[in-house]
């Protein structure tokens, strides 16, 4: 559903004004612009549909329309075993409408200006406290290009992660002879570090996750369980929205990598169907030229393409993916770790044609919106 990129240098449009004269339009223009184009499809929509009395939610599905937002049911989060369910009416918000047609919503002033520096400045002190990298040990680094699998898959420190929080360096800010964090990001002396804030450090991350959310009384805890976020949620159509993952990531001004397009459900894979949702909060103004966020307008609607899962091959035949029954004499196989722990499974229909025009991976798709 997304692509975060990292230091992309983009030519301002040049249009001509009212008056004929030339002018520069800024990528916030022509972002709004955008904008303005996609509520205008939900706009010049007719809602409620006098020739239909049902509701199809990208979360919940098919769903029965209530007649009036106020006669719209709750959930009911005693009983939200399906997400859907054609005994309980539902009535879209404006903004739903819109998320469930393009696939995103864009949320200016989402936080308070205190609660942007408390993150930022409880990661700062996380980072300076719990991350010491040496010399004499390998660091762990977070790619996206072709070596994501090596990176990832390596070792007990990404999976490990889920529930925990963890470091994550840039691969440039790595020595590519020992694997070890190159010397200008290594620890300084106490009183080097007290005076420069340690920013050395600060500079060699991609990304601190996967966890961030567990650790009780930080401020990524309230945050990531306030009600605005609950709130937002609840209206765009989860019934019992809960958080797999939470992270940090830097965007490096120097260092920093590309992280290519892909879809989140790659990574955080649902069943029955997709039900992920990335909430990204910029802590920093995000541009064209910092490494913003860029979507492309109703690509949710698209299939998964492919799975990171934990390889057969590492962990074993009984490890099964395909709703098949193994032989007897396979179950319970040991597996050869020297193979990467994770792996991609492909999930592509070749005989899909939905899927044969899209080219996503490693490059940013036609019709992406920063």
């Amino acid at each position: 559903k997304t692509s975060q990129c990292s230091g992309r240098q983009h030519n301002p449009t040049t249009c001509l004004g009212t008056n004929n004269f030339p002018y520069i339009m800024t990528a916030e223009a022509r972002r709004d612009e955008a904008l303005k184009a996609l509520q205008k499809e939900i706009d010049d929509e007719e809602f409620p549909p006098s020739s239909s009395t049902s509701y199809h939610s990208w979360v919940r599905g098919n769903c029965t329309l209530a007649s009036s937002p106020s006669s719209s049911s709750s959930p009911d989060n005693n009983n939200n075993n399906e997400l859907s369910s054609s005994s309980s009416s539902y009535y879209p918000t404006d903004r739903c409408r819109f998320f469930d047609k393009h696939g995103f919503v864009y949320l200016p002033q989402f936080c308070t200006n205190d609660e942007v520096q408390s993150m930022k400045s409880s990661m700062e002190e996380m980072v300076n406290k719990n991350w010491e990298p040496s010399s004499s040990t390998k660091t762990q680094v977070f790619r996206t290009d072709q070596k994501q699998v090596e990176a990832q898959g390596r070792s007990d420190y990404f999976l490990d992660s889920a529930s925990k929080t963890h470091f994550f360096a840039e691969k440039d800010a790595i020595r590519e002879d020992t694997g070890e964090l190159k010397e200008e990001y290594l620890g300084l002396g106490r009183r080097q570090r007290q005076q420069q804030n340690n920013n050395n450090k600060l500079a060699a991350l991609n990304k601190v996750g996967h966890g961030m959310h567990t650790t009780p009384g930080s401020p990524f805890r309230t945050y990531t369980q306030s009600p605005k976020i609950a709130t937002l949620l609840r209206e765009l159509g989860w019934v019992d929205p809960v958080v797999p993952q939470s992270m940090y990531i830097f965007k490096q001004a120097r260092i920093g990598g590309e992280v290519t397009s892909h879809q989140d459900s790659t990574f955080l894979y649902t069943t029955p169907r997709q039900t992920c949702v990335g909430l990204w909060l910029a802590l920093d103004d995000a541009t064209l030229d910092n490494g913003c966020l860029w979507i492309r307008p109703k690509s949710h609607r698209e299939s998964v393409r492919r799975q990171f899962v934990r390889n057969v091959e590492h962990f074993g035949k009984s490890l099964n993916y395909h709703d098949v029954n193994d032989d007897d004499d396979d179950e319970g196989k040991g597996g050869d770790c020297s193979k990467p722990q994770m792996t991609f499974r492909n999930l592509r229909n070749d005989n899909d044609e939905e899927q044969q025009h899209v080219t996503w991976e490693g490059a940013l798709p036609k019709d992406s919106l920063p």
